[in-house]
């Protein structure tokens, strides 16, 4: 770099920094609308915080709501078809018993149409067979 461009640039900086410093200081109104501009963004902030904090609470529990609710239909909707279940099976269970008892019976019916005496082995073979399903004694 040459003397002569030294000089000027150090007379431009030197130039520069005299006239910085000859400016009026900032309003204090500029000051201020900093601070103001900073406090609305933070108090938004903190606001739109607490809209999506209340909307995510609502929705939570709109979706407990709803999960307890189709949990409950469910459990009902388990219980009528177990009973349904239950009560077919039982009615079912009791249809076995009584057609297997009645042929219990009617084998000694039969067996007096044919001319054989099997006397009351019918009788007594149904009253065997009705107490296996039903639990009763003998």
């Amino acid at each position: 770099m040459s003397r002569h461009v030294f000089n000027a640039s150090a007379l431009t900086m030197i130039g520069a920094a005299i006239f910085a410093l000859s400016l009026p200081p900032a309003p204090a109104h500029a000051e201020d609308a900093v601070g103001k501009a900073w406090d609305s963004t933070k108090t938004g902030t903190e606001h739109a915080w607490d809209k999506t904090k209340s909307g995510s609470e609502k929705a939570w529990d709109k979706t407990k709501t709803g999960t307890e609710k189709a949990w409950d239909k469910t459990k009902s909707g388990s219980e009528k078809a177990w009973d349904k279940t239950k009560s077919g099976s039982e009615k079912a269970w009791n249809k076995t018993e009584n057609a297997t008892t009645s042929a219990a019976h009617d084998v000694g019916k039969w067996g007096d149409k044919t001319g054989k005496k099997i006397g009351n082995a019918g009788e007594s073979v149904g009253k065997d067979i009705g107490s296996v399903f039903s639990g009763k004694d003998k």
